[in-house]
């Protein structure tokens, strides 16, 4: 038997990592500024985390969610007071996609309505109802498009108030960052009065913060440079460094009701200490603050070196905190190559032209001069 291939693959088997790099089985070392698509928030390899994955394991791997999970009821309140949402009910599942899944279940049982508006250049995932908001046909099957989505430009409020103003809309799902739609930035003005008009329409906000959260931005959660208080805010990724788990955080307006919500696997055992041990690193560490600061200058180096006469192919940089975009005015998918294969780091792209870079939250302001000096190679090349 051979995989099913759904991606095309650079020709590099990664073995090993530390911190933002990792090595090849040829022990070539790289620069990773991509974090598995930001998935690895505290660093490859933490010395904590591989402890408490280690120590859980050795003492129970998993058992199903018909007993009590301590580490769970841990983690709901450890994240509730990280993030400032402490009323809200943690629902654990296994990735984003079911993340915002469930979202929007709950969503239409709350409501009782089936129609959700979303953002034009949108990524939400990849199950049923996920690709449905995700504005992208090409990976749509037949039997996803059910005709429930209207895509809606990001930040022209008066036509998503126009839609709204209908009364049938289930749900509103945003990324306060786009991250697949080429780091594109919802404005304050636009979630306030989007936040204005959910509420008159009896409409549930969601948030999906699955690449955007988790301290990328510079905040906990990217809503949170906006003024906003989503009712519904999604999260995976960067949630428990690698170890497969994503989350649903409810508002307190919305009623639990046994059987309507369930999974297998979320929230195992060896999930909530791969989580925990991320909560103690971030705040241990600092690692939002260092988002923050080491972000803004890479952002300010990148601006500048877009001023020279070395940097002029770049377009633009766009983001917050450690979710930067750089648009470009020559083909991104070259560049990126080359990056890799000439200079050995790791980026991402996003959108028509954007090259996306999304390191672990530790990234060093000596580690971001470096990108700084080997995309100037390339650049002038």
């Amino acid at each position: 038997m051979q995989l099913f291939d759904v991606y095309p693959l650079f020709p590099i088997h990664v073995v090993r990592g530390q911190g933002c790099r990792v090595w090849d089985d040829k022990g070539t070392e790289y620069l990773d500024l991509y974090g598995g698509h930001a998935v690895i928030s505290v660093g490859h390899a933490h010395p904590h985390y591989i402890e408490a994955i280690r120590r859980q394991v050795g003492q129970l791997g998993f058992y199903s969610n018909s007993v009590v999970n301590k580490l769970q009821t841990e983690l709901a309140e450890r994240l509730g007071r990280a993030c400032g949402y402490e009323d809200y009910r943690l629902f654990l599942i296994n990735s984003g996609a079911e993340a915002n899944e469930n979202a929007l279940k709950l969503a239409s049982f709350h409501t009782g309505r089936t129609r959700v508006l979303s953002a034009q250049k949108a990524f939400h995932g990849r199950t049923s109802l996920a690709v449905e908001v995700t504005n992208n046909p090409k990976i749509i099957a037949p039997i996803n498009d059910n005709g429930h989505v209207t895509y809606l430009p990001l930040n022209d409020l008066k036509v998503w108030e126009t839609e709204l103003a209908k009364g049938d809309v289930a749900a509103v799902i945003v990324e306060c960052i786009q991250g697949v739609g080429g780091i594109q930035m919802a404005t304050a003005e636009f979630m306030q009065g989007l936040r204005k008009a959910c509420d008159a329409s009896g409409t549930v906000l969601i948030c999906d913060e699955i690449q955007c959260g988790y301290g990328r931005s510079g905040k906990f959660f990217a809503h949170q440079w906006l003024g906003v208080r989503p009712d519904i805010i999604t999260v995976a990724k960067g949630i428990a460094n690698g170890f497969p788990m994503g989350g649903v955080l409810i508002g307190p307006q919305f009623e639990a009701v046994y059987g309507r919500l369930g999974t297998t696997f979320g929230g195992n055992h060896l999930a909530c200490a791969g989580a925990l041990a991320v909560l103690d690193i971030i705040e241990g560490e600092g690692l939002i603050e260092n988002a923050a600061r080491v972000g803004e200058q890479l952002m300010a180096d990148l601006r500048a070196l877009a001023e020279r006469p070395e940097g002029s192919h770049i377009k633009e940089v766009r983001g917050r905190g450690l979710m930067i975009g750089i648009e470009l005015d020559i083909p991104y998918k070259e560049l990126r190559q080359h990056l890799l294969m000439d200079q050995h780091v790791f980026t991402g792209c996003a959108g028509t032209n954007v090259l996306r870079l999304l390191p672990p939250l530790c990234l060093s302001m000596e580690e971001a001069n470096e990108f700084i000096l080997k995309l100037k190679s390339e650049l002038v090349k």
